[in-house]
């Protein structure tokens, strides 16, 4: 059905304005507000007349809109440009740097052996096997101390509030 040029513009006069603030409330970006309202004023001119308030119609209608392009934005890999490559990157650095100094500090307050523990298992990857070789203990304190340095670091880093960003990983 090809859309009544008159029906448009009159939509777009009336209601086109508020319309295009409620989606930019909910977008932040004008091009893409422009899209959205564009494509909710053409949905409501070939939808059957409703009963209640035209800017409630629209206005229910845009939301569904922008609801449909998140959900669809979802599904499918994100499109950028060079620019928006490099830029994750980065972000994962600075999310890296933030997140490394709270646990540099925290590893310094577990006691020599605990560290010792920790770092030939998770920083140097060795299996417990060679930790206990290379610290020259049994494998079973190696396990009992791997076990105790993890809960003192979650201990120290939920007294700080960085548990819920660590996820405990050590």
């Amino acid at each position: 059905m090809a859309p009544d040029e008159d029906v448009v513009a009159a939509i777009y006069s009336e209601h086109g304005s508020a319309l295009r603030r409620f989606v930019l409330s909910a977008s932040r970006d004008p091009v893409l507000a422009d899209g959205i309202v564009h494509e909710t004023v053409l949905r409501v001119q070939q939808a059957p007349k409703t009963s209640g308030s035209m800017r409630s119609y629209l206005f229910r209608t845009a939301r569904n809109v922008l609801i449909d392009n998140h959900r669809t934005s979802q599904r499918r890999p994100q499109e950028g440009e060079e620019r928006d490559v490099a830029d994750p990157v980065r972000a994962t650095e600075r999310i890296d740097v933030l997140n490394r100094v709270p646990m540099e500090e925290a590893l310094m307050r577990l006691s020599r052996e605990h560290l010792d523990v920790l770092v030939a298992l998770h920083y140097r990857r060795f299996t417990v096997g060679e930790a206990s070789a290379q610290l020259n203990i049994p494998t079973g304190l190696v396990k009992s101390r791997a076990f105790h340095a993890v809960r003192a670091l979650r201990t120290i880093l939920d007294g700080w509030g960085q548990i819920g960003e660590q996820q405990g990983t050590p």
